[in-house]
Formats: C-alpha cells, sequence, structure tokens
C-alpha cells in the first residue's frame, strides 16, 4: 500500500473496531438489564428464583443457537444492516418486556393470583427468548467485519480490544440500572432500549463493509480469493469447505467446550451478582452493582493483557494464555469465597477474578477465527457460541436451583470446580499452530 492508501486503511480499521464496539456494547444494555430487575420481579410477583434461573436459560440457549445460524447468514450479508436490524429488535424486545405484566394481566383477567403468576412467568419468558434470537444478530457482523479489517498477525490484540464491547455494555448497564430501579424494575428495560435504538441510528452511518466498499484493497489473502469464496457460498465447494473446517475439526470442538467452562463462570456472577451479594451479604443494590460492574471493567484490562501477552510472548498462541487465566480465575474465585473480607477487599477480588475470566472469553474467538481463516469466521465463532451460550443450563437453571434447595456456598464451590475443567480443557490446545491461514 501507499502511505495515503495505508493511512486511510488504519483510520477505517479503528473506526469499524471502534463503531462495532459501541454498538456490541448496546446489545448489553438490553440483554444484562435483567440481572438488576430480577430482585424487583421477585418482590413484586413472588418469581422464584428457579424460574428466573430458567429466563436465563433459556435466552442463553436461543441466544446459542441464533448466534450460530445467524453466523451462518452473517457470513454472506451487508454486516452494517444486519447489526443494525438486530440491535433495533432487540431494543424493542425490551420495551415490550417491561409490559409483560400488563399483557399478563389482560390474558389473566387479573393482576394477582397463581393463574396470573403462571400467564406472567410464561409472557415474559417468551418475550425474553425473542430477544435472544435477535441477540443472535450482534456478535456475526462484528467477527466478519474485524477479519476482513485486521489481519492474523495483530488479530489476538485487536480483537482483545474489541472485545473489551463485552464488559463496556454489562458495566455500563448494571450500574445505570442500579441507579434507574428506584423508579421502578420497568425503567431497567425502558431505559437502556432508548439509549440502544438511539445508538443504532449511529451505527447505520458509522458502519461500511469490507475495505473494497470504501475503495481500499483487501487484506493479504482476502481479495481475489474472498470474492470467489463469497461467489462460491451457495456451491458444492463452499459447503464442503464449512463442513470440514468448521463441523469435522477438532479443534473448534475444544474451543467450544472450553468456551461453555468460561461462560458459566461469567454469566454466574453477571447474572446472580447482584441477587447474590444483596441476600448473602446484605449489600445495597446500588453498592452490588457497582461490585458487578467492577468485575466487567477489570475484564477490559484483563482482556487487553492476554490478548497483548499472546501476540508478544506466545506468538499467537492464545490457547496457552488461557490455560492459565482459568487457573488465576480459581484462584481470586476461592479466596472471595473462602476468606471473611469487608465489601471493598471483596470487590477488589470479584475484580481479579473478571480480570482473568475475560482473558479466555475473548481469546476463545481469536483461536477460532485464526484456525478457520475469515472465510468462515462468523460460522465458526457462531458454532462454538451454541457450547458458549448451552453454558447457561448451568450458571442460570441450575444455579438458581441450586442455591434454592442447598446454598450460595455451594454455587461457588461449583463454580471453582467449572473453572479447573476449563483449563484442562484449555490445555489439550496448548501445541495448536496460530492460524490456517498458509495451508
Amino acid at each position: 500500500m501507499s502511505p495515503a492508501t495505508a493511512k486511510s486503511f488504519r483510520y477505517w480499521q479503528w473506526r469499524t473496531i471502534i463503531a462495532t464496539m459501541i454498538g456490541y456494547s448496546l446489545f448489553y444494555f438490553v440483554r444484562k438489564n435483567l440481572s438488576v430487575a430480577m430482585p424487583g420481579l421477585q418482590a413484586e410477583f413472588g418469581i422464584s428464583k428457579a424460574q428466573l434461573g430458567v429466563f436465563l436459560t433459556a435466552h442463553g440457549l436461543i441466544y446459542g443457537v441464533s448466534k450460530f445460524l445467524n453466523g451462518i447468514i452473517g457470513d454472506r450479508v451487508n454486516s452494517r444492516r444486519f447489526m443494525v436490524a438486530g440491535l433495533l429488535l432487540a431494543s424493542l424486545c425490551s420495551v415490550a418486556f417491561a409490559f409483560g405484566p400488563a399483557v399478563a394481566a389482560a390474558i389473566a383477567g387479573a393482576g394477582t393470583g397463581e393463574k396470573f403468576l403462571g400467564v406472567l412467568v410464561v409472557c415474559l419468558g417468551v418475550i425474553w427468548m425473542v430477544n435472544g434470537w435477535f441477540q443472535g444478530m450482534g456478535f456475526p457482523p462484528c467477527a466478519r467485519l474485524i477479519t476482513y479489517w485486521v489481519p492474523p498477525a495483530e488479530l489476538a490484540t485487536k480483537m482483545s480490544v474489541w472485545n473489551a464491547s463485552h464488559s463496556i455494555g454489562a458495566g455500563f448497564v448494571v450500574v445505570l440500572c442500579g441507579y434507574v430501579v428506584a423508579f421502578g424494575w420497568r425503567w431497567c428495560f425502558w431505559l437502556p432500549a432508548a439509549i440502544a435504538i438511539a445508538g443504532a441510528g449511529a451505527l447505520w452511518f458509522a458502519l461500511r463493509d469490507t475495505p473494497s466498499s470504501v475503495g481500499l484493497p483487501e487484506l493479504p489473502g482476502a481479495g481475489k480469493k474472498a470474492e470467489a469464496a463469497e461467489n462460491e457460498n451457495d456451491t458444492a465447494a463452499f459447503k464442503r469447505f464449512i463442513r470440514e473446517n468448521v463441523f469435522l475439526n477438532p479443534v473448534v470442538w475444544i474451543i467450544g467446550a472450553g468456551q461453555f467452562f468460561v461462560y458459566v463462570m461469567r454469566y454466574a456472577v453477571l447474572d446472580w451478582g447482584p441477587t447474590f451479594l444483596g441476600e448473602h451479604y446484605g449489600i445495597s443494590i446500588k453498592s452490588s452493582t457497582w461490585m458487578t460492574a467492577g468485575f466487567e471493567i477489570a475484564g477490559i484490562a484483563g482482556m487487553l493483557l492476554a490478548g497483548w501477552v499472546t501476540d508478544r510472548f506466545f506468538g499467537g498462541r492464545a490457547a496457552r494464555v488461557c490455560v492459565l487465566c482459568m487457573v488465576l480465575a480459581v484462584v481470586f474465585m476461592l479466596l472471595f469465597w473462602l476468606l471473611p473480607l469487608p465489601p471493598p477487599a471483596m470487590s477488589l477480588l470479584l475484580m481479579a477474578a473478571g480480570f482473568c475470566i475475560y482473558g479466555p472469553q475473548a481469546l476463545g474467538g481469536v483461536i477460532t477465527a485464526n484456525i478457520v481463516t475469515r472465510r468462515a469466521a462468523a460460522t465458526a465463532i457462531g458454532f462454538t457460541s451454541l457450547f458458549a451460550y448451552a453454558s447457561t443450563i448451568v450458571s442460570g437453571w441450575g444455579l438458581g436451583l441450586l442455591v434454592e434447595k442447598y446454598s450460595w456456598s455451594h454455587a461457588f464451590g461449583a463454580l471453582c470446580l467449572v473453572g479447573l475443567a476449563g483449563a484442562a480443557v484449555f490445555a489439550l490446545l496448548w501445541k495448536t499452530r496460530r492460524d490456517a491461514y498458509g495451508e
């Protein structure tokens, strides 16, 4: 590239990274708002932890399937249109959730009683499942865009920067909802949805598709070959490529298994944090949301460091960093669980655990994208997401049931075992090559 072209490419590269970071963080505004609203739903309607856990599990399973199927679509369509449409539809679901009790009352003929509660649980569950489907339209276009704008040698570092969007979105929304929930749990859905809808409009103007769509050259290996690949998307050759490099690739299956354990730990804290801290330690909702946000904010630093360390010291072999991070996450979770500490010290240990957990969460996508190449990145990451969001069976319904029958201490013991299992799975990829672009 000429100096002028290289400068323009860097501008669009970072514009794409930043725009998709903001856009994807807004998906969290209309997804993780439920965790702060759950105590209010329990108090007003008597919805049990097991029922709330079913909400989380159903949403996660639908989200995982959606992320996989939309990943296949996302490898073929205009990423800007796809992402904006998903954000708008998910935002409308968040608005609809707040009106769920009114709909249930109209169906049941009353606003109280067992019949009303049954109808309410079904109404809210269906809305949240539909939301889960539209949430699956967020990550695939981001995966496609980033692999078209960032070369493999820089992917771990820059993907880790981008991956901060998870923590930015989740951290901001739990703090925001921690304040607005004082006006009623419904505001946890209305206000974040309004912000997300405004953000969708900005995203439409900020994003473009591939480098060639703005008159720039494609990355090496993504020019004519990529164009040919796109033209054969419906041919037997492309289907064979997907089958052999995604569905029959043992590395992809191992990554998926590893992500399952990472996401159990991550969502256990993110979804149940405010409830656990309030019930077990008597911490106020505002303070508990700040502590949960601290877990997310520390995760940003963890992602960035994990990506930089992967490229700088491990030659792009991200699985090795994942093993180390998972072991350290278990250590900090054990200390959080076992040591009788005041809230500030507890918060630091929770932040340390988040710092470690989010490294593997970000690097799982890096390993996947590099090993299947940009040609099938969205499809492969969508496939591993089936495993990641199947984790909500454990972190959602399973954890809620465990706490109801036993205690929060049993739940933390189970989470530590989950972390060790994740480290063992990632260790299976210790000798895996960095990428498959040379094949």
